[in-house]
């Protein structure tokens, strides 16, 4: 893992594959880190394929920094992942990723068209239930115990678990803030997770989807996804008419089942446990 200053953000990042083979952009969901399993052995059968993969911790997630500031978080994030792009050199770039890192892959290419060779996303968070479940749970519930507890209460949220964990200066930079700003802060942040009816992805403008004219892949949500509904991958697909949709390699239901999985205790699980697979069809897409 190595670190770097990216507009005065500090960024933990690692580089997986052979330098000058061409690049890809990886961004799990949540607030995951980059070591979260199933992400780095969806990088390492990519890079396989003769890639060099970017592998990163979004600001508010494990090594990087702590960065309360923007109209949301994925904003946030994306600027930060198009200056990284930018900054380690890597040239046209396949941004790709799912669930939060899809939203974040997205909004990075319509804002960077100049560095996006492709885009591939799957499981997009979308539709009234899956959106309230964004804002609750990464605004909602920091914002309602920074109300109750002051900022001492925030570090006991499961939402900012991680974070701390991994990076100690977030302790202290979340303890340093007002209560009151980080209760603002949240109040915007959450307001980005409103069902629109123009836009399925929060912070996606319809001149945003207009921007993305490289090519782009939409792996097709599971009916019984409410977190990811398969009408919000269909509705990104109509918005971007060259796009192709595709359906996954997995189970039908497998964001329910791996949740389950993963709620129930078995080991090594992880919702993303079965993303290594995604590699054979993401490698076929970005080599046209």
């Amino acid at each position: 893992m190595d670190k770097i200053d990216v507009d005065g953000i500090t960024i933990a990042h690692e580089l997986i594959g052979k330098a000058g083979d061409p690049a890809v952009a990886l961004t799990p969901g949540g607030r995951f880190c980059m070591d979260v399993p199933g992400l780095r052995e969806l990088a390492e059968n990519i890079a396989a394929g003769g890639r060099r993969v970017l592998i990163w911790d979004r600001p508010n997630c494990g090594y990087s920094d702590t960065v309360l500031r923007g109209a949301s978080e994925s904003e946030t994030q994306a600027e930060a992942l198009g200056s990284l792009i930018r900054k380690l050199d890597l040239g046209p770039t396949a941004i790709c990723g799912g669930s939060g890192g899809a939203r974040v892959s997205l909004l990075t290419a319509a804002r960077n068209t100049d560095i996006c060779s492709h885009v591939c996303v799957w499981w997009v968070s979308g539709d009234p239930i899956g959106l309230m479940q964004l804002g609750g749970f990464y605004c909602g519930e920091a914002g309602t115990a920074a109300s109750m507890g002051g900022m001492e209460a925030v570090l006991e949220t499961a939402s900012w678990a991680e974070h701390i964990g991994k990076n100690p200066e977030a302790r202290d930079k979340l303890l340093a803030m007002d209560p009151r700003k980080f209760i603002e802060m949240m109040q915007k942040w959450s307001s980005v997770y409103v069902p629109s009816d123009t836009s399925p992805v929060p912070g996606m403008t319809l001149r945003d989807w207009a921007q993305l004219s490289m090519p782009v892949m939409v792996f097709r949500s599971s009916e019984t996804d409410l977190s990811h509904t398969r009408a919000t991958s269909e509705w990104v697909h109509r918005l971007i008419p060259h796009s192709k949709i595709v359906d996954p390699p997995w189970r039908d239901d497998e964001w329910n089942y791996q949740s389950g999985r993963q709620r129930a205790g078995d080991v090594g699980i992880t919702i993303f446990t079965s993303w290594p697979k995604l590699a054979p069809q993401v490698l076929e897409f970005i080599s046209q």
